[in-house]
């Protein structure tokens, strides 16, 4: 039946996805609960803004990662003897919304995990690699100039789908296009506090001073 590769699928991206190797890495080098630091997310933001600009690299990397290769191993699983044939992009789409929800809630801290900004990158790097490069380019450029990492990281979830539209991508299809627009509407609904925030004029800066921010 469809429905057991798509629910493999899911599954198996979800658990990729939610791996919080923020919260693993800040904990095993540090012996900190990056929780209970700054905005107490577990992304890579809040893990540079504790002072390990290393471990924040490399979070962003390993976030990264998880939501491209669940994009790419869906595939295989699609092809497993036993299970029914699905439509690759179908399949791939299932993945990629399936890692971002798990890095946002993943079942390993209470259904609480962070933005899913390095996580859509990864995906989106998977789906559509040009307007995903193109969409990191916004982020740099915001960022440069505004230093607010949250104020960019919107601007580059907004600017994705219409990117992914005039470079193009692997394929066109009906749920690949509609994850192209969820994920990054969903990302922007992660950060709805920062919004709020910048709004008011009490969003964290880089390069600010912490008492001034």
């Amino acid at each position: 039946m469809p429905f057991v590769t798509y629910l493999l699928v899911a599954l198996a991206a979800y658990l990729l996805g939610s791996i919080p190797f923020g919260f693993l890495l800040v904990w095993l080098f540090r012996k900190e609960d990056i929780r209970s630091k700054g905005s107490g997310n577990i992304g890579a933001t809040n893990v540079v803004r504790s002072g390990a600009k290393g471990l924040g690299a490399l979070t962003f990397l390993l976030d990264a990662c998880k939501g491209f290769f669940a994009v790419l191993f869906a595939s295989l699983i699609g092809t497993l003897p036993g299970l029914a044939a699905v439509p690759r992009d179908n399949v791939a789409a299932v993945a990629a919304l399936c890692a971002v929800l798990g890095h946002m809630y993943t079942v390993w801290l209470g259904f609480k995990g962070g933005k899913g900004v390095a996580t859509a990158f990864g995906v989106f790097v998977a789906l559509a690699p040009l307007a995903a490069l193109a969409s990191l380019g916004v982020f740099v450029l915001v960022f440069a100039l505004s230093r607010y990492v949250s104020l960019a990281s919107i601007l580059a979830a907004a600017a994705f789908p219409a990117f992914a539209l005039v470079l193009g991508h692997v394929s066109h299809s009906v749920w690949l296009t509609t994850v192209i627009f969820l994920v990054p509407t969903i990302v922007i609904v992660k950060h709805r506090e920062n919004i709020r925030r910048l709004l008011h004029g009490t969003e964290y800066r880089f390069g600010k001073a912490k008492a001034a921010a």
